[in-house]
């Protein structure tokens, strides 16, 4: 079956969705997206998800595409259209199309586009089993990461620059040392005494929604979670390494710049995180 997109009110074939070439998005980096992940045919965590998107919008003064509550409705048919049981949702809204000019156009429609496709289970599986390896970048991001924003080309070069170093993730570093979070993941480091550490989301971070749910996983596990900055050096020391996304839930980090996290191998702990999940995390049925 071919794929389904939605784009401002359309259902469209994915090969044909399109938006103006004076879209915001696309000339300013002037939107903001967010991912969902779906699983055994449930959207998980979409009102954490969708509650972040408001924030997102409210910081950068771009209004609501469609009322909030048509948007998981939206959501949930084009995962239906697209026969997804297992993958990811993704949601984009800009400020919509004007022309070209720096500051935001008087009484333009903001932009609205939902995509879906699947994702093999097994294959994350199998990943989580030999875990993944991260390099470290200096940090060169703007200030406001706490902010979902489509303007990743900072994202997208340390990503491909793990890519040509074997790696599979790229985690940016501030000049004192202190890990911030990976491209596309926030980054967890555990002690040598079982102790799960993760830079605070006040500042400097995006507030990760699987991030979020992990706190609550770790409590039913009974583990300990300190949110504090963590060094390149402590974490090559570390028991236990590895990012957590929609995505990739909790994926072992099992290296970081060639040095090897303990012994090489994914660790239980992370293993146990990424097994209780799903039971724990919010299902919306699809």
């Amino acid at each position: 079956m071919p794929r389904i997109a939605y784009v401002n009110g359309r259902y469209v074939a994915h090969a044909d969705a399109a938006v103006h070439i004076e879209d915001r998005g696309y000339q300013f980096a002037d939107g903001v997206y967010e991912v969902c992940e779906v699983a055994r045919g449930f959207i998980v965590d979409m009102p954490r998800h969708l509650a972040r998107l408001n924030r997102s919008l409210t910081e950068l003064s771009i209004d609501w595409p469609v009322t909030k509550g048509v948007l998981p409705l939206l959501l949930r048919e084009v995962v239906r259209r697209n026969h997804v049981t297992n993958g990811l949702v993704y949601v984009q809204v800009t400020r919509g199309v004007a022309s070209r000019d720096f500051v935001f156009p008087a009484d333009t429609l903001s932009s609205l586009v939902i995509t879906a496709k699947k994702a093999d289970p097994a294959a994350a599986a199998k990943r989580a089993e030999t875990g993944i390896k991260v390099i470290t970048v200096p940090e060169n991001r703007w200030d406001r990461v706490d902010i979902k924003s489509v303007g990743l080309l900072p994202n997208v070069l340390a990503k491909q620059k793990a890519k040509e170093a074997g790696a599979q993730e790229a985690w940016f570093v501030d000049t004192d040392g202190t890990v911030k979070e990976g491209g596309s993941s926030n980054a967890w480091i555990i002690t040598g005494d079982g102790v799960l550490v993760t830079r605070p989301a006040e500042h400097g971070i995006l507030r990760g929604i699987t991030r979020t749910t992990l706190f609550e996983v770790a409590a039913k596990l009974g583990l300990k979670i300190e949110e504090r900055g963590f060094s390149v050096t402590e974490a090559k020391a570390a028991r236990e390494a590895f990012v957590s996304s929609a995505t990739t839930i909790a994926m072992p980090v099992v290296a970081i710049d060639g040095a090897p996290v303990a012994n090489g191998h994914p660790g239980s702990i992370t293993l146990s995180l990424r097994q209780a999940f799903f039971d724990i995390a919010e299902k919306s049925p699809a």
